[in-house]
């Protein structure tokens, strides 16, 4: 038995959060939910989007599946999200990307992983407004934590098999700071002599990666870059609503769907439970239910190859809770 920690979330959270845990049930996995609120229901209900109820639950279980949060623009509280990484320890944000069956892009033969850097960089939050024309923010880049992002991106790449990892950077013009990221990368390189490595501006990648995406590995980044790019490179494959994302850290892992809440389409059985599913793939993988994990894999395949049963998002003319009902019926008939 598995102790996880579920965090449905905002908008079309709860519809895709249940309808993955249905499909994981389905596969005989046995796991004790613990299912805790986070994002905008939390903060109406107790004035803190992150209860520490949230994280102290993370902490016991180590595992957490979460559905999409919602972030005020502008104004409001700060990103769940930012938060609990930095809670928890969560330095790696992995998003791997590669062609579907049945989804049609410009692009084939798309395999990529995308490494963020998830602690620092913008996101660590350090802004003012200088006077009421200016404001700014600081872009804090760290030596302990680029090497630590460094070395998952090369230990991933070891592990999984593949053969080169790109570092982006814009160092070029930041050159204290994306200096700092370049030579920590270099320094971890060192000790994976085996494994193809090679520089990029980001704006040079963004660039190729929309002319020949085949022609990458694992990309390794800092925060903000790998915000960008890790979309940019989900719009290869399908979108959004298809790509997996983890938060990993030294004792503690996340798995999220990386899209939006849709609150315009919430309560609607519209959602789109399959990029929150591929996480959970992930997960299942982590806490070694290899066998669980590629039979989901599986009927995701076979679903993506029967169009009129997906959702309106990805063409067809399923709902979500016929989609949960398909898959479930494929895992158990093929079992």
């Amino acid at each position: 038995m598995h102790n996880i920690t579920l965090i449905p979330g905002d908008g079309i959270g709860p519809e895709v959060a249940f309808a993955v845990k249905e499909i994981i049930e389905s596969t005989g996995v046995k796991i004790n939910w613990e299912i805790k609120d986070a994002g905008d229901k939390a903060f109406r209900a107790v004035g803190n989007p992150l209860p520490d109820e949230v994280i102290q639950s993370v902490l016991k279980n180590k595992v957490a599946l979460k559905g999409p949060v919602t972030t005020p623009i502008g104004t409001g509280f700060r990103s769940v999200n930012v938060a609990l990484r930095k809670e928890l320890g969560l330095y790696a944000n992995l998003r791997p990307m590669k062609n579907l069956p049945g989804i049609e892009t410009p692009f084939n033969n798309v395999d990529l992983v995308v490494v963020r850097e998830n602690t620092e960089d913008l996101y660590a939050g350090i802004e003012c407004k200088v006077d009421a024309g200016r404001a700014e923010a600081i872009k804090l880049i760290t030596k302990d934590a680029s090497e630590k992002i460094g070395y998952f991106a090369f230990s991933y790449a070891q592990k999984m098999g593949r053969k080169k990892v790109t570092a982006v950077h814009k160092a070029n013009i930041l050159k204290i700071s994306d200096g700092l990221f370049l030579e920590s990368i270099r320094e971890i390189r060192e000790q994976f002599p085996d494994i193809e490595y090679e520089e990029m501006i980001i704006d040079n990648l963004c660039m190729q990666l929309v002319q020949r995406p085949e022609k990458f590995d694992v990309l390794v980044l800092p925060n903000f870059y790998g915000d960008i790019v890790s979309d940019l490179c989900a719009g290869l494959v399908g979108g959004l609503g298809l790509v997996p994302g983890a938060n990993i850290g030294d004792s503690y892992s996340v798995f999220e769907a990386v899209h939006g809440s849709a609150l315009d389409i919430a309560g609607k059985n519209m959602a789109n439970p399959l990029a929150l599913l591929n996480s959970a793939v992930l997960m299942l993988k982590h806490i070694d239910e290899v066998q669980a994990a590629e039979n989901i894999e599986r009927a995701i395949n076979w679903i993506l190859n029967h169009k009129e049963k997906l959702t309106p998002d990805l063409g067809g003319r399923g709902t979500t809770t016929s989609l949960t009902r398909d898959l479930c019926e494929y895992i158990k008939e093929n079992l």
